[in-house]
């Protein structure tokens, strides 16, 4: 896997979950946000804290991450 500076874990914030550059902003959060339709934009506007490379990297990070998981899909 590569390296991904801006995401960081800290078992001190927020349970040692992937977070933004050390914030208090969960990778999973972002991604959640996204999924309800919201474009980078929206968030970086919401979240003035963030930066267009945070984002950037949290996609990626979340897309190599599922290439190396098994998923419980269902089958059709």
């Amino acid at each position: 896997m590569k390296k991904y500076p801006r995401i960081t874990v800290n078992s001190q914030k927020m349970g040692g979950e992937p977070c933004i550059r050390d914030l208090r902003m969960p990778v999973s959060t972002i991604l959640a946000m996204m999924a309800e339709g919201r474009n980078a934009d929206d968030i970086l506007k919401e979240h003035p804290e963030l930066e267009r490379e945070d984002i950037n990297e949290v996609l990626s990070f979340a897309s190599e991450l599922i290439r190396f998981r098994e998923l419980p899909l269902a089958v059709q």
